[in-house]
């Protein structure tokens, strides 16, 4: 799933004819006619009642702020002039740029590692309730569930602007939400089937399918450059499916799947969300898909997998109740949280970036999860999902190459 500035010009001239007197040092106040009488007090000014002052403009000048007469006001006599001329390069203007831009880094910096470290969390206790508890219909309801309370509380209580949602914005929404829940139902599939580091390693292909998909279906043909980036991440893949020991094949498809999916949700959005005025910003639009996908996935989940989820059921299982519900609680959470999280991420930098930030997440959660789970990993198997890894940056990378346009 996939974010105007106002520039004044420093030589900006709000007078047409501004005037500037030559001002030595930093002198408030010039009085060139004696006899009058001249009371300061911060921002006034008092002259003599024997004559009146023109009204006063201000035109900005790399110098600084100085008064003038205000266009169409007749010119004041040269002698009897008040001029005030105030720099405005003083300490605290010269520290607040810099203090802005540190606190937006830090700012930045914090929400990517909420992002990672919520994305982690999750795969981790999602795969311990997935090894426990073999329903991933199920789990991924619940998911849903915490999700659309979440989504509804933050509107309640005016966290985040409820929106105004028409009935032609659901329709356009519906494919959206149904290969989102298709998506998100095959990577738990596939967590329950095979090792995290696998499953990521798999997902790490989701490029591929969106340079297929995107030509397919809006046209966008990839550069040269593109396509051998593509070359990296196939291979890496292959490499380290061979010789992936949790492999099977219901776990290698399901997260082929999921990409398919999560891709086809992108194209989707592009395709079908292209009126202004359908557009929705980006955490508006998940809340949405959050809540559809809830709706969508209750009576699947029901249908086919049954009311699985009570206490007595649990401990005839074996199941430990009260751990299943608490790690199913807090994988849940933090899923949310982390797509949240990418979406308040990508409203405050470039799409580039953000794909830069999703691959270095990745390789986080791969490595993480192999130390967390002790994973075997053979030598080759890490090198092959070191070159997909690599080739997903690189992909990133040209991908903000624009082609040359044709000159004729």
């Amino acid at each position: 799933m996939q974010s105007s500035t106002i520039a004044f010009s420093p030589s900006l001239s709000l007078s047409t004819h501004p005037r500037k007197l030559p001002v030595r040092g930093f002198n408030p106040l010039s009085v060139s006619t004696p006899g009058r009488q001249c009371l300061t007090n911060g921002a006034a000014l008092f002259a003599s009642t024997t004559r009146k002052l023109s009204p006063i403009s201000c035109s900005l000048n790399q110098s600084g702020w100085i008064s003038g007469p205000t266009p169409g006001s007749p010119e004041p006599k040269s002698d009897g002039v008040v001029v005030v001329q105030a720099t405005a390069e003083s300490a605290g203007a010269a520290e607040t740029p810099k203090s802005k831009s540190f606190q937006d880094t830090l700012v930045l910096g914090t929400l990517f590692g909420l992002w990672y470290l919520f994305n982690i969390y999750f795969n981790i206790y999602n795969k311990q309730v997935l090894k426990a508890f073999h329903y991933p219909m199920t789990v991924t309801l619940v998911q849903f569930a915490v999700g659309t309370v979440l989504v509804t509380l933050m509107w309640t209580l005016n966290l985040y602007k409820r929106p105004k949602i028409s009935g032609a914005q659901l329709l356009a929404i519906l494919p959206l939400a149904f290969v989102h829940t298709l998506g998100n139902l095959f990577t738990n599939m596939s967590l329950g089937k095979v090792a995290v580091s696998f499953t990521h390693t798999i997902k790490a292909m989701e490029p591929f399918f969106s340079v297929v998909l995107s030509s397919m279906f809006l046209g966008e043909y990839p550069t040269l450059w593109v396509v051998s980036s593509l070359v990296p991440i196939v291979g890496g893949v292959g490499l380290a499916s061979m010789t992936e020991a949790s492999f099977n094949w219901a776990g290698f498809w399901s997260a082929m799947a999921s990409n398919l999916t999560n891709q086809s949700r992108n194209v989707l959005s592009k395709k079908f969300m292209v009126k202004k005025e359908d557009s929705l910003d980006n955490i508006t639009l998940f809340s949405i898909i959050t809540i559809m996908s809830f709706f969508l996935m209750a009576p699947t989940a029901i249908f086919m997998e049954g009311i699985k989820f009570t206490p007595s059921q649990l401990q005839a299982a074996g199941v430990n109740v009260n751990q299943l519900y608490t790690r199913s609680f807090i994988a849940a959470l933090c899923f949310h949280a982390y797509q949240q999280v990418s979406y308040m991420i990508l409203q405050r930098v470039s799409p580039v970036t953000h794909s830069v930030g999703n691959c270095v997440k990745r390789v986080v959660v791969i490595v993480t999860s192999v130390l967390f789970f002790r994973s075997p990993v053979s030598p080759i198997n890490s090198l092959g999902t070191g070159i997909a890894l690599a080739g997903v940056f690189l992909y990133s990378r040209v991908k903000s190459i624009k082609p040359k346009p044709k000159t004729a």
